[in-house]
């Protein structure tokens, strides 16, 4: 790439030539989806940056992690990227450890601590699981992508602005506990099972308990889970065929049957 030219993760790279910018598209070839399991460290745009760069395709994201959580990421490769609709709305798996005796300003270990307090009895802590199952309303936390009064939350949070997150409506289908640390006097963390709706917040879980995440993995999209994933520098296409047909009927409508048939017709063709 020419110096001073940028790129665009979407739509393909600038050029520059002669002083005249302009788009070269990526290629829509190879056509799949990719099942990564991402380490704590990198953003997921990172992730997808490292498959854009082994494959030269247009590459996109179905979902995002935080860089301290780990787990699946479902990535979509060259004209794949038209099927997003399909993926983005499923359901999730995770496994989470809360520490019980602190909250942070993020709702994970990379924020500041606001506050400590005394482990709670478990008894407190099986009653405030209880009311977090079935259809939860909950603060998106300040350090999320979700634009306020038009500016991105984690922005606004860097700067020290402090701004009344708006409510989230979600569904907690199932909320379990694997363990607990401490006795029944005394919970310092817990560590939680959990199958929530899409756009569910974790973090905004463990802060209605208290607490603030520690670990959070993402070990299921879907029917697409994180034991069939690989990190993104082994990574080898699944079949966009092939994982279309273990989708619900009810999420294909999202993509009109002609562009779906189109995106077959580009993978069976490369």
């Amino acid at each position: 790439m020419h110096a001073g030219a940028t790129e665009d993760a979407a739509s393909g790279v600038a050029v520059c030539v002669l002083g005249t910018r302009f788009m070269v598209p990526r290629a829509l070839t190879p056509v799949g989806v990719a099942l990564v399991d991402k380490p704590a460290g990198p953003s997921s745009f990172a992730i997808v940056a490292a498959l854009r760069r082994r494959t030269g395709a247009r590459t996109g994201h179905t979902g995002t992690l935080d860089p301290f959580a780990t787990g699946l990421l479902v990535l979509l490769s060259g004209a794949a990227t038209r099927l997003a609709p399909c993926f983005v709305g499923l359901d999730k798996r995770y496994v989470t450890d809360v520490d019980l005796t602190a909250t942070t300003s993020t709702g994970d270990p990379e924020g500041d601590v606001t506050g400590r307090h005394a482990a709670p009895p478990r008894s407190t802590v099986d009653s405030a699981l209880g009311r977090l199952r079935g259809e939860v309303e909950l603060p998106i936390p300040a350090a999320s992508a979700v634009k306020v009064g038009g500016e991105r939350a984690y922005k606004l949070a860097r700067r020290g602005v402090d701004v009344e997150m708006p409510l989230r409506r979600s569904q907690v289908l199932a909320l379990d506990v694997i363990s607990y640390s401490g006795d029944a006097s005394a919970t310092s963390a817990v560590q939680l099972s959990l199958h929530v709706s899409s756009g569910t917040y974790v973090r905004s879980i463990a802060h209605a308990l208290g607490g603030h995440c520690t670990t959070l993995r993402r070990t299921a999209v879907g029917p697409f889970d994180v034991s069939e994933a690989v990190p993104v520098d082994d990574v080898r296409l699944t079949s966009a065929a092939a994982a279309l047909r273990r989708l619900p009927e009810s999420v294909l409508g999202r993509v009109e049957a002609g562009i779906r048939a189109g995106v077959l017709a580009v993978e069976a063709e490369a």
